[in-house]
């Protein structure tokens, strides 16, 4: 239970992170896109306003992982819907060509999703 409440906090980290440094660039904080180099390659054109995208989804994953901690029954929605969108951007992944990646992320995504499904009863409704 608190797996998934750690990993969107994680996830809330690495969204501000990859915000900062593309509406901030230049900063040591660059170093970090030396993991992915390709998608900082296809997203740094896009700053700041590809920035201020990732800073709303860091603001999206707090307030889940708020919620998820708090048994939240909005909590638990939210993280679901994290996944789902997650599972179709790794199925798109697929669709463009990049079967293995996307087969990853589609696994992945979708045992998160099954965890979270058979967790539902442990959240409030109100």
């Amino acid at each position: 239970m608190r797996a998934i409440g750690v990993f969107l906090i994680f996830a809330t980290t690495m969204a501000t992170l990859a915000a900062v440094t593309l509406i901030h660039p230049g900063t040591p904080l660059d170093r970090a896109w030396s993991l992915n180099p390709n998608a900082y390659r296809v997203m740094s054109p896009l700053s700041p306003s590809i920035g201020i995208a990732f800073l709303l989804l860091a603001v999206s994953l707090a307030i889940a992982a708020f919620g998820w901690l708090h048994r939240a029954w909005w909590g638990w929605l939210m993280t679901l819907a994290i996944l789902l969108t997650q599972l179709l951007g790794d199925a798109f992944n697929i669709l463009r060509g990049e079967y293995l990646r996307g087969m990853i992320g589609v696994l992945i995504a979708g045992a998160l999703i099954a965890y979270v499904i058979h967790l539902r009863p442990l959240f409030r409704s109100r």
